[in-house]
């Protein structure tokens, strides 16, 4: 039976499981102007009720059904975080689900047609929107057995973070990166690879440091990975060196997520007397409350062993000198994989040159290509993945070399 404006209105602000259905300006605007009408307001104000409302929809889509029904999907409530716990949700809390889930089902074929009759002539113009039928409870059954891939909220929406003071914040438009665009470091991948699908398949991961010269594609690595694996439930998060005290406390909100989190820290390194130096060692081993399984360290430096040493910290006047340089040395150690990424000799230069080349149409011939690439990587400091793809880019643009 269909209901009312006035029922619709009321059923929508006692929403429990998907109250925060409420705080999206989509709903909020369909909650006015279902208010708007079961108050019987004068024409004028149900008419901006209605524009507002289809403006704010038709900045997605026309359909109201898809609209309402991604909305849902997406929603981050209580019923999902209870369900992802080994005790999952109780009764109660899964009839409240199910219910609502019937009424917004409803809610979804609402097309305002008694809103229309009661205008009259006055509101034919005012634009309608599209629905089709669909099965929200089915919809969401399907989401909840995919949510180890698909995640929910913030996680469903976006695939890669940064952390602003303690809280996720989602990158709009992150790197997308992809494994076959950077040639030439296929067998270090390949172990950095395996460890991810480990962590994907929620086997024992370790924390990975890839180390190694500037432009080897170390930080291209870890963004394509995480882009490769993102449909199948890989999400990244960029963690800065001077946030890794903040690290604990968001691991254990990410802890029961059912998706897979890299924690992604570029181009690490520490002074002495860095406070930051024994927060990352925490962090990697030792700390009380161990790492979660769902979640990965990946770290990329130019140092080997992360610590910036000079020639006094190696003679020193410590009486315990080794113990010195054994803390020193053993935050690397924490890390149970750690790949190295070597600049690469003339032959391995020329042939990601060569490939990326291909990727990108150029058709030179071999020695012409090879020449130039030679001598813009001696112009640029020296051959890397970076100068090869900088200098393919630069021949693509038409700039002279």
């Amino acid at each position: 039976m269909e209901m009312t404006c006035k029922a619709l209105a009321l059923r929508l602000r006692g929403l429990v499981v998907f109250r925060g259905l409420l705080r999206q300006p989509l709903i909020a605007r369909l909650l006015a102007l279902l208010e708007a009408g079961a108050d019987g307001e004068p024409p004028r104000a149900l008419v901006d009720a209605w524009g507002s409302f289809a403006a704010t929809l038709f900045a997605e889509t026309t359909n109201w059904t898809d609209a309402l029904l991604e909305l849902v999907l997406e929603d981050e409530n209580c019923y999902l975080t209870q369900h992802c716990t080994p005790a999952g949700a109780p009764e109660p809390l899964r009839q409240c689900l199910d219910e609502e889930l019937r009424f917004l089902g409803m809610l979804s074929q609402y097309t305002g047609a008694d809103l229309r009759e009661r205008l009259g002539p006055q509101g034919d113009f005012l634009p309608g929107w599209q629905t089709r039928p669909a099965d929200l409870a089915a919809a969401y059954a399907q989401r909840l057995s995919d949510l180890g891939r698909t995640g929910y909220g913030i996680f469903a929406r976006y695939r890669a973070f940064t952390v602003e003071e303690g809280q996720l914040m989602p990158v709009q438009h992150p790197d997308r990166q992809c494994l076959a665009e950077l040639p030439g470091y296929e067998r270090e991948r390949r172990q950095i690879l395996a460890n991810t699908r480990a962590l994907l398949a929620g086997q024992p991961a370790a924390n990975v440091l890839l180390y190694g010269d500037a432009g080897t594609g170390k930080s291209s690595t870890v963004k394509a990975i995480a882009h490769e694996y993102a449909p199948e439930g890989l999400r990244l998060v960029e963690v800065k060196k001077n946030q890794l005290y903040q690290i604990p406390e968001l691991m254990d909100s990410l802890a029961a997520n059912p998706l897979k989190f890299i924690l992604f820290i570029d181009d690490l390194s520490f002074t002495a007397n860095d406070d930051n130096f024994a927060a990352l060692k925490a962090i990697l081993e030792g700390s009380v409350g161990g790492r979660a399984r769902n979640l990965a360290v990946y770290a990329t430096s130019n140092r080997r062993h992360l610590i910036k040493e000079t020639m006094s910290d190696r003679e020193g006047d410590d009486i315990h000198h080794a113990d010195t340089m054994q803390e020193l040395m053993s935050l690397s150690a924490r890390f149970g994989l750690t790949v190295t990424f070597a600049r690469p000799d003339k032959a391995r230069y020329l042939e990601i040159v060569r490939q990326l080349a291909a990727q990108n149409g150029l058709a030179l011939p071999s020695d012409e290509l090879e020449r130039r690439a030679e001598a813009f990587a001696l112009r640029c400091g020296g051959r890397s993945p970076r100068a090869a793809r900088q200098f393919v880019e630069l021949l693509r643009a038409g700039v002279p070399l």
